[in-house]
């Protein structure tokens, strides 16, 4: 678990956090204590995701360096509490563009495997697996990336580099004066 004592997180204040925050670039620890604290940030993580109309929110969007992620990407089905996921994926690919909550107005296009073998822990320390393809094999797989400090910016062609560049200088900017004010 987390260097962080119990006492030094309040769920209520995580906030989604955006590039190019450090804290994106973390790879995190494996989650060890499944008590309250884990599940109120994976609840308080699950509103957040969907205050922002996602899909998909891991650990490290809300500054925390855990091996988490929460996702729904079946509107029909709850959301699902995702904790120290291991993927297998198949050989097949497949492209689409994909966005991130903490890169908003930014997307790119992926090539993911088109479906993996999910094999992880609930909220209660046990095990689960399942098959995803389509949604949610993406969506388990940009999650994963974030629990190993990598952002979709990093797998950007030429081409999406430059149309994204003011976007992604426009955030550099806001993040440094935030910094600033902090100081």
């Amino acid at each position: 678990m987390p260097r962080m004592k119990p006492g030094q997180i309040d769920p209520a204040k995580l906030r989604i956090i955006l590039y190019p925050d450090p804290r994106l670039r973390v790879r995190c620890r494996p989650v060890e204590r499944f008590d309250e604290l884990l599940a109120a940030v994976a609840a308080r993580m699950i509103d957040l995701m969907h205050a922002a109309e996602g899909v998909g929110l891991a650990a490290p969007q809300v500054g925390l360096p855990w091996r988490l992620f929460v996702c729904q990407p079946d509107k029909e089905r709850p959301p699902s509490v995702i904790v120290n996921p291991v993927l297998e994926h198949s050989a097949a690919t497949i492209a689409s563009p994909e966005g991130c909550l903490s890169i908003p107005e930014v997307t790119v296009e992926m090539i993911r495997a088109a479906r993996c073998e999910l094999t992880a822990r609930d909220l209660n320390g046990r095990e689960i697996r399942s098959s995803g393809d389509a949604l949610a094999a993406r969506v388990w797989q940009h999650e994963t990336d974030h629990l190993n400090g990598r952002l979709i910016i990093d797998r950007m062609s030429e081409t999406e580099k430059i149309a994204n560049r003011k976007k992604l200088r426009e955030l550099e900017q806001k993040f440094e004066r935030a910094k600033k004010k902090r100081v």
